[in-house]
């Protein structure tokens, strides 16, 4: 029942579902006023001063969104650390760590060398950038503040990268990067939980820069759409275009005491036309579902869960009954999927981890010349 509920919700926050006036979507779309309203004096409050945000003594770069759902910042976060890195900064990444254990407490994820945090603790997200990226340190925490304190302190970082942090006004951003899925930006332009936005459209002011993904994923008209929109709101602030590139791994090991998520390079020409099952806990489901497709497998079976599910024994009997009543030959799931399932069964069949790197194709020159020439003054002065 609840499952049902959750379904049609998303549904109708998607623009899928076709209601007339008096309707569920009506009652969400009330909802989603006195949402609007909240949204809006909290805003008031911080822009005039009501409520003070903090600022940290380095350059702050947040990466987030105005809609809820997957829009890359993950992978956008890990290559704007790394672009900083390779211009010579000393870089930290601060992520909420949402549902994991040190959420409310913080704490130190990886000091660029060395995980100290296993999934449920740190969060899925976080411990996967650890997992992914060397020499940059990894911070947990709901209070952003007090996180990056806690950076300053053990690493002396020059910038501090946020994960998804657009909303979170407490702390002062020098530079403020939002990213916007191409194929719909605004979704169906309704607040949640009428539809998938965050905040009004009129939030993106706050923005420095703007980066469009998925671009590759659209029509030509579709893109020229949203380019027609992002330039109507830039203003003359820049926008960015970018690609989700997958790339295929196998788990070097599968124990429960891994410290991290080895992953070795897996040949993706070996899927093709091979029988496989997948699984996905995603804000986009239907996001990965095609990135399987694209991959030119049999897919025979997929099962999709909620964002962050927390896998049970059963769930994953299921997939692997599945997996061997239809004889597949891999069993495919993601690298947030794969952080929180490792080591709590024993896989018959083989798990190819899909995971996912943004591409900035031409734009990444100038998108490297945008972060380069925003931080040379912050700090030099």
């Amino acid at each position: 029942m609840i499952d049902k509920i959750r379904k049609k919700i998303e549904s109708i926050m998607t623009g899928e579902d076709k209601t007339c006036f008096f309707s569920f979507a009506s009652i969400l779309f009330i909802i989603s006023l006195a949402y609007g309203y909240a949204v809006k004096l909290r805003e008031f409050c911080y822009k005039t001063g009501i409520v003070k945000s903090k600022k940290l003594p380095c350059a702050v770069i947040s990466i987030g969104n105005i809609t809820v759902g997957g829009t890359g910042k993950t992978p956008m976060t890990i290559k704007v650390a790394q672009i900083i890195s390779g211009l010579g900064y000393k870089v930290a990444i601060i992520s909420r760590g949402y549902k994991g254990g040190a959420e409310k407490t913080g704490g130190i994820v990886s000091n660029g060398h060395t995980i100290f945090m296993e999934p449920e603790k740190a969060g899925d997200e976080p411990f996967m950038i650890a997992a992914k990226i060397k020499n940059i340190p990894v911070v947990v925490g709901q209070n952003r503040y007090k996180a990056g304190s806690l950076a300053i302190r053990e690493f002396d970082p020059d910038v501090i990268v946020l994960d998804d942090a657009f909303q979170h006004l407490d702390l002062k951003r020098d530079i403020d990067i939002v990213l916007l899925d191409c194929r719909r930006p605004f979704g169906n332009a309704h607040l949640l939980p009428r539809g998938i936005l965050r905040e009004p459209i009129s939030a993106l002011k706050r923005s420095d820069a703007f980066v469009l993904t998925r671009f590759d994923s659209a029509s030509d008209y579709i893109r020229q759409a949203a380019v027609d929109k992002i330039e109507n709101l830039a203003h003359g602030r820049p926008f960015f275009r970018s690609f989700h590139v997958p790339n295929l791994y196998k788990p070097a090991n599968d124990k429960k005491s891994m410290p991290g998520i080895k992953l070795q390079n897996f040949d993706s020409g070996l899927l093709h036309g091979r029988r496989v099952v997948a699984f996905s806990g995603l804000a986009g489901n239907d996001d990965f579902r095609r990135t399987v497709e694209s991959l030119k497998c049999d897919l025979i079976d997929f099962f999709e869960f909620p964002d962050h599910h927390k896998y049970t024994e059963t769930d994953l009997q299921r997939i692997i009954q599945s997996s061997i009543n239809a004889q597949a030959e891999f069993i495919l799931t993601t690298e947030k999927d794969y952080v929180r399932i490792s080591g709590k069964t024993s896989w018959p069949i083989e798990i190819v981890v899909v995971g996912i790197e943004l591409s900035l194709g031409d734009d990444e020159s100038p998108f490297v010349d945008f972060i380069k020439t925003r931080l040379e003054p912050l700090l030099l002065s």
